[in-house]
């Protein structure tokens, strides 16, 4: 089996591609900053129930293989993930609407979420290699 083949392990991957699109994009916002007319652009947020295919009231559900094991617990069964939509506040008298502060702000969040996912990935490869050493 293939790492590739591990819904954890390509869904992680989506994400941390998510976060490089939209770090680029938020560059792209901060280096049109005093252009003319430039609207702000933000990437829509990654859609994670497409992905799992959760059923919206079941939620992602864990399987006791080993009587010995604790049963784990549904992980958000209502399926609401949703965040809060801002748009930028601002609109100089050229019609650009980038706000610095704004988008600074969203680099770093970008940024800190990214370093999440991508530590997430390492600790699941590191759980793998463990596995494997200890059959």
């Amino acid at each position: 089996m293939a790492l590739g083949d591990l819904k954890l392990f390509s869904m992680l991957r989506s994400k941390m591609h998510w976060h490089q699109t939209r770090q680029r994009v938020l560059a792209e916002n901060i280096a049109n900053a005093d252009s003319p007319d430039y609207s702000a652009k933000d990437l829509a947020p990654l859609d994670f129930d497409s992905i799992l295919k959760i059923n919206k009231t079941g939620g992602l559900q864990t399987q006791q293989t080993n009587r010995l094991h604790l049963q784990g617990r549904a992980i958000f069964p209502d399926g609401n993930l949703v965040g809060k939509d801002m748009d930028g506040f601002e609109v100089t008298p050229s019609g650009n609407n980038v706000n610095l502060e704004e988008q600074m702000m969203k680099v770093t969040a970008n940024q800190m979420d990214y370093q999440a996912v991508a530590s997430l990935y390492t600790k699941g490869l590191g759980m793998l290699r463990t596995a494997v050493r200890k059959s």
